[in-house]
């Protein structure tokens, strides 16, 4: 018995020890480490975050670790939020990315400024940030030597949620991961939105096809006036108060549309072009 509680001790320990292999100062010369670790989970976050924290918690935050370098009078802050998954984690990168700036190759995505960077990879949402003791330097060669060496050693999908693929890209402005009310309505309870210079698409997955056709019942009851649409396996349009004119179609378990344009109409006609893109990358899966 004592053996065998010896190894699980051993066993624990050098799972712990791969985790946070990503947590280091050395990965570029001259920097050390400055203090201890910090650990938060979502219960202390606050103390941390403080008024920031809540945003964390919307995209499934687990716990974070952390870590401050320091070098000739600069230091480098690392942060590593674990998220309940990586859709989730992009979410959270997204949330944050700066939408002037182009998005880099860094993992699912991540973006690098002058004395910041950040990334998704996996469920792992990673914010790099540089207080420089010359505040107009420029750090970008050393966070992306950081960024790079994190990347070799965590886990995870490297690639963007499949979703954000099956929106139209012209005239498109911004896609985020909403964590909860899809377009504000309670019935969408997360799923992703895409801006574009007139209105917004949106797509929201369900569990199974019963579950998505449950809630688009509920939302056409939801609405006064709706009327059948010819878009995905059904579907239906309206002119609604605050999002204009709309469709709801779902296609399988999935869930999409348009709001927020001039006429019900508007919306049906991008909503079959949107339908026809979900159809065909559920295509391309089939064997």
């Amino acid at each position: 018995m004592r053996a065998a509680g010896w190894a699980l001790t051993l066993l624990l320990a050098t799972g712990t020890a791969g985790a946070q292999e990503y947590l280091n100062c050395h990965f570029a010369p001259g920097w050390e480490t400055s203090g201890a670790k910090r650990n938060y989970t979502a219960d202390n976050l606050y103390e941390y975050k403080d008024g920031g924290a809540e945003g964390y918690l919307q995209y499934g935050f687990v716990r974070m670790q952390g870590l401050t370098c320091a070098s000739a009078g600069n230091t480098l802050d690392i942060d590593v939020s674990e998220m309940s998954d990586a859709d989730s984690a992009y979410g959270m990168f997204a949330a944050n990315a700066d939408p002037g700036l182009p998005i880099a190759r860094l993992g699912m995505g991540g973006q690098v400024q002058k004395q910041s960077a950040s990334f998704a990879k996996g469920k792992y949402y990673v914010e790099l940030v540089v207080t420089a003791a010359n505040t107009e330097s420029d750090q970008s060669a050393t966070l992306k030597t950081f960024a790079s060496a994190m990347l070799e050693r965590m886990e995870g999908r490297e690639t963007p949620p499949e979703a954000l693929s099956w929106f139209l890209v012209e005239d498109l402005g911004s896609v985020q991961v909403v964590p909860q009310s899809v377009l504000g309505l309670r019935e969408l309870k997360s799923g992703y939105v895409a801006k574009y210079k007139q209105g917004q698409a949106f797509i929201v997955p369900e569990a199974s096809p019963e579950a998505a056709a449950a809630v688009l019942k509920s939302l056409r009851a939801r609405f006064d006036g709706a009327a059948p649409a010819q878009v995905g396996d059904e579907a239906f349009q309206v002119k609604a108060q605050y999002l204009g004119g709309l469709c709801f179609f779902r296609k399988g378990r999935t869930l999409a549309g348009y709001a927020n344009l001039p006429a019900a109409g508007d919306a049906v006609a991008l909503a079959q072009k949107l339908a026809a893109r979900i159809l065909s990358q559920n295509d391309r899966k089939q064997p």
